[in-house]
């Protein structure tokens, strides 16, 4: 069993447009952006991360916005819902600040004894607020929220699954544990993990397959502490029959990728050396920032890539 494995990382969706996506994550979230590149392999595209402060492990909602894709289909194969930590007694306020913001069908439930509200984001994305008592995490508090009701990271992602067997017994290689079933969803948690340690299954046997699209979550990536620990993590992997990617530098982690069994794309993230390594603390996410293979293509994509302000 890999033991290396601490909780989430990061999430990765896409979108329709850029502009829309930053101002729901940094007005309506009241999340920072805390870094504004390009896609590696299609520089015309942005990749914003959004989270806390620094952009922590197990905070940081990343989005690829291609301008006019289609939208994606819901179903079985993908993260249905991305869930984020919020204070004990602050639903009620998000619900008023959701629905002043103008949007609509909000629906609040609970789960495994915590409550919850569900929403949609502008592309249709599937995400839910929930009530945590206790989360070690500072939240971001210098946008429009402040520490009573600001999200401190994420809390859980929710895996789509015509069965669950295959993937529970892969989250069991990769150190989490069952913690309980219910109304055919079973959680899993990482003892001793970040703050982002939970995994929701949901068995779906008649729903469809997923087409992805604006509002998919493309992948789910889980942290370990650096370097040494993600080659372990895929040896690992490897030597159990996974197709496993060779590690790739995305110059604030390193990454390698495998699909799942349930069709779900899996990332191991390091967590060094961060979104600090090209930007100081105080001006995360303010600067477009290039891998260098496509640092030649400045001027080119600073006159393409749509404002986000304004």
């Amino acid at each position: 069993m890999i033991d290396q494995i601490k909780g989430l990382h990061h999430v990765t969706s896409m979108a329709a447009d850029a502009r829309t996506n930053n101002a729901f994550f940094t007005h309506t979230l009241g999340l920072r952006r805390v870094k504004k590149t390009v896609n590696f392999d299609s520089p015309d595209v942005y990749h914003l991360y959004y989270g806390d402060e620094t952009g922590t492990p197990g905070t940081v909602m990343t989005y690829f916005p291609f301008p006019d894709i289609a939208r994606g289909r819901p179903g079985t194969g993908e993260v249905g819902t991305t869930l984020f930590s919020v204070p004990k007694g602050s639903l009620g306020f998000w619900q008023e600040r959701l629905s002043g913001l103008g949007l609509n069908g909000m629906k609040a439930d609970e789960a495994f004894g915590e409550k919850r509200l569900h929403f949609s984001g502008p592309d249709g994305d599937g995400f839910a607020l929930v009530e945590v008592e206790k989360d070690s995490r500072a939240p971001w508090t210098a946008g429009s929220l402040d520490a009573d009701h600001a999200i401190r990271g994420f809390h859980s992602v929710s895996l789509r699954l015509r069965d669950e067997g295959a993937t529970k017994e892969l989250l069991s290689f990769m150190g989490y544990q069952p913690l309980e079933s219910r109304d055919g969803v079973t959680r899993m948690i990482v003892p001793g993990g970040n703050d982002a340690h939970t995994i929701d299954l949901e068995t779906m046997p008649s729903i469809a397959r997923a087409a992805q699209g604006a509002g998919s979550v493309h992948h789910v990536a889980f942290a370990v502490e650096n370097r040494q620990k993600q080659l372990e993590v895929r040896k690992a992997l490897m030597e159990t029959g996974y197709q496993v990617t060779p590690v790739i530098d995305r110059d604030y982690f390193w990454a390698i990728y495998f699909r799942t069994p349930g069709g779900v794309l899996f990332e191991i993230a390091t967590n060094e050396p961060g979104f600090e390594r090209d930007e100081d603390k105080a001006h995360l996410g303010e600067a477009l920032k290039l891998p260098s293979q496509h640092a030649h293509l400045r001027s080119l994509l600073e006159q393409h890539l749509q404002p986000l302000e304004g």
